[in-house]
């Protein structure tokens, strides 16, 4: 019991020594496409050595739907090799749609607050230069008309560190 005990506290001594730290401020642009969100503006914030807090505003404007919303994520950070990490966060988000009602019928209203609630795993690649790139998972689950449902969204981010 001794034995497996030390293993373990050696493995994670191991496993913290060669974590990399993240950048303290990353500003760019997630690209994914879950209700029509295509492009959203991202800001990271570190908040300690491998936790860090992401902000996403995304939009959507067309013909018939007008919608933005705000989603906040706390994710966890892990080095894998080299200027590669892995991540996984959870969060909330609000955001508002607005309908045309001439397209979609009587049954929807025209103005809409909604919630969600969100989770995140991912893998990012920090270059040597103030570039980082991500590629995540995001399953979402909304609560109103306009999003009251389990999405998936799979998002390609591009961030400049400072």
């Amino acid at each position: 019991m001794k034995k497996s005990l030390l293993s373990l506290l050696v493995f994670m001594f191991a496993f913290t020594a060669y974590s990399q730290s993240i950048s303290k401020n990353a500003i760019g642009l997630r690209l994914g496409d879950n209700d029509g969100f295509g492009t959203e503006i991202s800001y990271q914030r570190g908040l300690s050595e491998n936790n860090r807090l992401e902000l996403d505003l995304g939009w959507r404007s067309s013909d018939h739907i007008d919608a933005f919303r705000l989603t906040g994520l706390y994710q966890w950070v892990w080095n894998i090799e080299g200027g590669f990490n892995w991540y996984l966060g959870a969060g909330a988000g609000i955001g508002s749609v607005s309908y045309d009602e001439s397209h979609f019928g009587n049954d929807h209203d025209n103005d809409n607050f909604f919630g969600l609630v969100a989770g995140d795993v991912g893998i990012e690649y920090n270059f040597d230069f103030p570039l980082l790139l991500s590629l995540d998972f995001r399953p979402e689950i909304g609560f109103n008309d306009y999003n009251d449902d389990l999405g998936f969204d799979i998002g390609f981010g591009i961030r400049y560190q400072f």
